[in-house]
This record gives C-alpha cells, sequence and structure tokens, in this order.
C-alpha cells in the first residue's frame, strides 16, 4: 500500500507543475507593467542617429511631454506601427525614437522609407540605453513627462485603436499636469 502511494507523489507534482504552465500560456507577455514606472528616465549619453558627433542625454526629455519610442530597422512591427507615429507627431506629440542594435546606415534607410516622426533619434547600437529601461524587443514606447519621470509603458506595436483608446489620453492627461 505505501509503495502505491509512493508511486502517485511523482503523478501529483506533475499534475501540479502542468496546472501552473497551463496557467501560464493563457498570460499576454506585453501585459507586463515596466518596473520604471514612476521613475526617472535612466541616464545616458549617446550620439544621435543623424549626427554621430552630436551626443544627447537624459536631460533631452525635460521641459514636455515625451513619447520614447525604441525601434529597430529589423523590427517588421516597428514597420507596421509607424504610421501611428506620424499620426502622434501631426497632432502636436514630442517624439524621441530610440534606434535600437541598429546600424547608422540601417536605421537612417528606415527612416527614409517609412517616414520620421521623431524630432531625435538616440543611437544605441549596443543597447545600452535599452537594456537600463528592459526593454526585450522592439517596438517598446514609453510617455516621459515634462520632468524627465516615466508615467506610461506600452510595449508591443502600437494599434490605430491604442492611439485613440491610450496613447493620446495618456499624453494629454500628462500634458495637463
Amino acid at each position: 500500500m505505501k509503495r502505491r502511494l509512493l508511486l502517485l507523489i511523482p503523478l501529483a507534482l506533475f499534475a501540479v507543475l502542468a496546472v501552473f504552465l497551463y496557467q501560464g500560456l493563457s498570460m499576454n507577455p506585453s501585459d507586463r507593467d515596466s518596473a520604471l514606472l514612476a521613475r526617472e528616465f535612466p541616464a545616458f549619453e549617446l550620439a544621435t542617429l543623424e549626427d554621430p558627433q552630436a551626443t544627447v542625454d537624459e536631460s533631452l526629455l525635460q521641459g514636455q511631454v515625451t513619447l520614447v519610442n525604441v525601434w529597430g530597422e529589423w523590427c517588421p512591427t516597428c514597420k507596421q506601427e509607424m504610421p501611428q507615429l506620424l499620426e502622434l507627431a501631426e497632432r502636436g506629440v514630442r517624439l524621441v525614437g530610440v534606434d535600437y542594435k541598429d546600424t547608422r546606415a540601417k536605421g537612417q534607410a528606415f527612416l527614409d522609407e517609412f517616414g520620421n516622426p521623431f524630432e531625435v533619434n538616440v543611437f544605441d547600437p549596443e543597447g545600452s540605453l535599452g537594456f537600463d529601461l528592459g526593454v526585450y524587443g522592439a517596438p517598446e514606447t514609453f510617455l516621459v513627462d515634462a520632468d524627465g519621470i516615466i508615467r506610461y509603458h506600452h510595449t508591443g506595436y502600437i494599434t490605430p485603436e491604442d492611439v485613440e483608446r491610450t496613447i493620446w489620453p495618456e499624453v494629454q492627461k500628462w500634458r495637463s499636469e
């Protein structure tokens, strides 16, 4: 009898593990909150994509609400979201791009082909700024308030619906704060 019970222990452990794994399959990884919410944008000093001699740092994000979009030429969904970013720029939203793990030539060619809604593009070929932001893939977008504090984080492709339901209202909210 004891021997049969001992045989059931591995089966019970497997069943418990299977339940946890099954629950994990239903979770959306893009719904995770950023650990940086309500914190200052990480310090950095990097060259711009357009001019390797020009450097920018986190002070670039002081003074007005800014959407910081992490993108790369290698990213197919970055191409899909570009019309939404261009629309936000037309609405007067300040956008700063972070060209993540890319080459300067490919990044510039991407902007030439798909448009450039960004006031400035930070060139992050090694991914150091992306690492400090906790980026695990592009595109990712951060809303930074006028004091340089991260107030919202959007993981993945920004759809037209995301613009209307979330991004635009968040920008308006932090502009009025």
